[in-house]
């Protein structure tokens, strides 16, 4: 997997977690920002997975 493609699956996945702490915090509207920043991240490791396999980049 491409070093992008790694960077991006850990903010998604910290913005997840900042996501549930939000929620559970009460905070409607950061959790709802949170969620939003989880979705846009996913999207990039998508897109930068698929690059890397198209590319053939050597998986370092």
């Amino acid at each position: 997997m491409p070093r992008l493609a790694v960077y991006a699956l850990a903010v998604c996945l910290l913005a997840v977690a900042a996501a549930v702490v939000s929620f559970v915090q009460g905070s409607v509207l950061m959790g709802v920002v949170w969620v939003l920043l989880a979705g846009l991240s996913s999207n990039m490791t998508w897109y930068y997975a698929r690059r890397g396999r198209t590319q053939g980049t050597p998986s370092a």
